[in-house]
């Protein structure tokens, strides 16, 4: 009895949790910014060209872009340069089509009421370009972002108690990069992608130990999403690997006491790539009808990787976009996934192999550092291991302390410096004090965190809330000026 009672007093805290995370995520919705521009072109291309012009025409989503965007991409008339085109005659679009599968509830609200609304007389454009469409659009990447930060604090829950998945979930949501993407740059993937491996992390954890046929197939339907939503993703997929591993090593060894034959384990596991390659379908005929070849992403070609010499330390450490350098807090996180191999091998080495093996990935990758990137943009992919990660290693150090309120307090004020360094940081990236693309200078950027980033924030804050397009045409201007200057000789 004293068991189920503690049981229920903690799925009521972690109710309660829940419901201060939803506050929060309600408060935040005031930051959310319906700006299209950059790769967000590409992805928003995907929903809105079928949905207004019924095709894979993307000509008035490069006309309609932001002007960095254009002028690299339209020649004097205003038309989209011969070099664009790729051999079926469409307009180059390498991006993933799985930011659309998840916009289109929003869009299609949006354009319903959009035409709703001309039967009353509105002049509204209905070309998802208006109002109505971006909002729509940004409201939706802030909403998959926050589910995927809630699933992350519910896998959390699995390892640690409450309040430090409370805090880390918090903690990441503030103190990494995934602001930038789910509010700041919402066009972008990377808060879908966050959400799509939250799901699939969240739902392999549940049914791992008796997973059915038809969980096996939502499983397959979640994998699939999660790799139209972005490809390195695929990554992740290296916990069903060590999983397969065991339970065929097990199925071989004893089987009667495994439950399963490893033909039927082989059954299972030919059903779930099977169902992946199925809902993989809108990637394959969109690079189909834009490249004539369902297998070409239209990245660079993995020929031109970097498999000989990655840039492991860089990556991770240098002033160009490294993970850690930009987004301290991530040593944390990294530190706790260890920590959980160590104490709990067998739920933490999958979770650790995949970290790993995503990083890796991303080593070999030409363009590791994002070109135009907050902190290393890929790496938002990975914030449900980034939570249960320092959740972990939150609840391990608090083992020193005397009493958990103490330890709760200190931590507070530890995770809160470390979002108020990382918003200072993000003012400064946003409003291009900074370069956004090549390395910074860390003296000028310790600088304008002490001396500019206070002077500025408040009256930029209120711009930012009250006139948004004013300032947006600034930053793009200034992006601008400093892509001249970064190739002028």
């Amino acid at each position: 009895m004293p068991s189920q009672n503690s049981s229920t007093l903690r799925s009521r805290g972690g109710r309660d949790l829940e419901l201060w995370l939803v506050l929060l995520f309600l408060l935040s919705l005031t930051l959310v910014n319906p700006w299209i521009r950059g790769d967000g072109v590409g992805y928003y291309a995907f929903v809105r060209a079928p949905l207004i012009e019924h095709s894979f025409d993307f000509q008035r989503d490069y006309q309609e872009a932001n002007a960095g965007f254009r002028e690299l991409r339209l020649d004097e008339n205003g038309r989209p340069k011969p070099i664009f085109r790729t051999v079926t005659g469409h307009l180059e679009n390498h991006f993933t089509v799985g930011p659309a599968i998840l916009w289109t509830p929003f869009l299609l609200i949006a354009h319903g009421g959009v035409l709703l609304a001309h039967a009353f007389g509105s002049r509204v454009p209905a070309d998802g370009f208006s109002g109505p469409y971006r909002i729509a659009m940004a409201v939706g990447t802030a909403f998959y972002g926050f589910l995927g930060l809630l699933l992350s604090f519910r896998l959390a829950r699995q390892y640690t108690r409450d309040q430090w998945a409370f805090l880390a979930t918090v903690a990441v949501w503030w103190g990494t990069s995934l602001p930038v993407y789910m509010y700041f740059n919402p066009s972008w993937s990377h808060a879908h992608s966050a959400f799509a491996t939250a799901l699939f992390l969240w739902y392999w954890h549940q049914t791992q130990e008796t997973r059915t046929l038809g969980q096996w197939c939502i499983l397959g339907a979640i994998t699939g999403l999660m790799l139209n939503v972005y490809y390195a993703n695929a990554m992740l997929l290296v916990v069903l690997v060590i999983e397969a591993a065991r339970q065929y090593r097990d199925a071989l060894r004893e089987p009667a006491r495994a439950g399963v034959t490893p033909s039927q384990l082989l059954a299972r596991h030919v059903l779930f790539a099977a169902i992946v390659l199925l809902c993989l379908t809108p990637t394959f005929l969109t690079r189909y009808i834009i490249y004539g070849s369902p297998f070409e992403s239209g990245y660079i070609p993995l020929h031109s990787w970097l498999w000989r010499s990655p840039p492991f330390l860089a990556v991770l450490f240098s002033s160009e976009h490294g993970l850690f350098a930009w987004t301290p807090l991530l040593v944390l996180s990294v530190s706790g996934l260890f920590l959980l191999r160590w104490h709990e091998p067998r739920a933490g080495t999958p979770f650790l192999a995949a970290a790993l093996v995503f990083y890796l990935f991303i080593c070999c990758y030409p363009d590791w550092a994002g070109i135009s990137s907050y902190g290393n943009r890929f790496f938002v992919s990975l914030t449900p291991l980034f939570i249960l990660g320092l959740s972990f290693f939150l609840e391990r150090v608090s083992l020193l302390f005397r009493t958990q309120r103490a330890a709760i307090a200190a931590f507070s004020v530890v995770l809160a410096c470390f979002i108020v360094w990382n918003g200072g940081f993000m003012y400064q990236w946003g409003a291009h004090l900074l370069p956004v693309r090549g390395p910074i200078s860390w003296r000028e950027m310790v600088h304008n965190q002490f001396f500019v980033v206070p002077r500025q924030l408040s009256t930029r804050l209120q711009t930012y809330l009250f006139r948004r397009h004013d300032l947006m045409r600034e930053i793009e201007q200034r992006d601008i000026d400093q892509m001249k200057q970064q190739t002028s000789p």
